[in-house]
């Protein structure tokens, strides 16, 4: 898989964390978890993901 496949990847599961965080109503932990590793992943690629918050 090609560098800027994964980068498409990373950045649609971030969105995908935050669509859904956006809509939770009480806390998860395990949602915040999966957040803060796809901030790191994303980060890997140099991926600003301020840009990419709700």
């Amino acid at each position: 898989m090609a560098v800027e496949e994964q980068k498409q990847i990373a950045i649609d599961y971030y969105v995908n964390l935050m669509r859904i965080k956006a809509h939770e109503t009480g806390e998860n932990k395990e949602l915040d978890y999966q957040i803060k590793v796809a901030r790191v992943k994303l980060s890997t690629f140099s991926i600003d993901t301020s840009e990419l918050e709700f």
